[in-house]
C-alpha cells in the first residue's frame, strides 16, 4: 500500500489505483499524470489495501482490479458503497466475458473499461463518471447486458417492468434517457429540462428503482424491454 500524495482543495478529480500488477499501476499513474484536472493521490496492490487507502485518502474516482490477492475487486468494490458517500468506482477487467464483471454491476460499479483500453478513452471515462455517467467498453456493453439477463429473463422482465411502474411519466422519460446511455446534460436537452432537474430525477430513480447507480438503471429498462 502506498500513497501518492494528500487530496487537496483544488478542483482536480482525485483517483486510487488499485491493482496488483506494478507495470499496470505505474503506467496509469504516469498516463494520469499529465492531465491537469487529474490527480492519482493513492494506489494499492491488493483489495484489502485498497479499501484502507480509499477510506483514508476519499478520493473521487478508484480504478479497481478484478483479480488481486487478499480481496477481489468486487468485494473491496461492495465494501465501500457500504460506507457514506463512496467514491465511484471503475472497474479493469482484462477479459470482456470475465463473470465477476457481471457481479461488480451489483455491487455498485459505475464503469467498466479492458485494460488494453487507448489511454484517452481511459481519461474520458474517468471523468465522465466523476460527473455522474457510467462508462463502458463497447464490447463489455453487450457482454454485461447478456449475461444479467441470460438467467431468469421472465422474472426479471416482470420485476423491472414492476418497478419501472412506481415512476411518474417524467421519471420514466428520464429512465429511458439514462437506459439509452444519455448523459445528465443530453437528457436535459432531449427532455427540455435543466440539469439540476434531471439529477434530481435521477436520484429518485436511484430509490424506486432500488438500484445504486446509473448502470443499474440500464439494466433495470433492458429487462423490462423498453430499450
Amino acid at each position: 500500500m502506498s500513497e501518492v500524495g494528500a487530496v487537496s482543495g483544488d478542483a482536480a478529480t482525485s483517483v486510487v489505483i488499485v491493482d496488483d500488477d506494478p507495470l499496470v499501476r505505474s503506467a496509469l499513474t504516469l498516463m494520469l499524470g499529465g492531465q491537469p484536472d487529474l490527480r492519482v493521490v493513492g494506489e494499492a496492490a491488493d483489495g484489502r489495501a485498497g479499501l484502507a487507502v480509499a477510506r483514508e485518502l476519499r478520493p473521487d474516482v478508484v480504478l479497481m482490479d478484478i483479480r488481486m490477492p487478499h480481496l477481489d475487486g468486487v468485494t473491496a468494490t461492495q465494501e465501500l458503497h457500504r460506507d457514506p458517500d463512496p467514491p465511484r468506482v471503475i472497474v479493469l477487467t482484462t477479459f470482456d466475458a470475465d463473470d465477476h464483471v457481471v457481479a461488480a454491476l451489483g455491487a455498485g460499479a459505475e464503469g467498466f473499461l479492458l485494460k488494453d483500453t487507448p489511454p484517452a478513452e481511459i481519461v474520458a471515462a474517468i471523468r465522465a463518471v466523476a460527473a455522474g455517467d457510467p462508462m463502458l467498453s463497447p464490447s463489455v456493453t453487450r457482454t454485461l447486458i447478456d449475461r444479467v439477463r441470460a438467467g431468469g429473463v421472465d422474472d426479471r422482465a416482470a420485476v423491472a417492468r414492476e418497478r419501472l411502474d412506481r415512476l411518474t411519466d417524467r421519471e420514466r422519460d428520464v429512465a429511458l434517457c439514462v437506459g439509452r446511455g444519455l448523459s445528465n446534460a443530453e437528457i436535459a436537452s432531449e427532455l427540455y429540462l435543466s440539469v439540476p432537474t434531471v439529477k434530481a430525477h435521477v436520484s429518485r430513480l436511484f430509490e424506486k428503482l432500488e438500484v445504486t447507480n446509473r448502470v443499474q438503471i440500464a439494466i433495470c429498462t433492458h429487462d423490462a424491454g423498453l430499450v
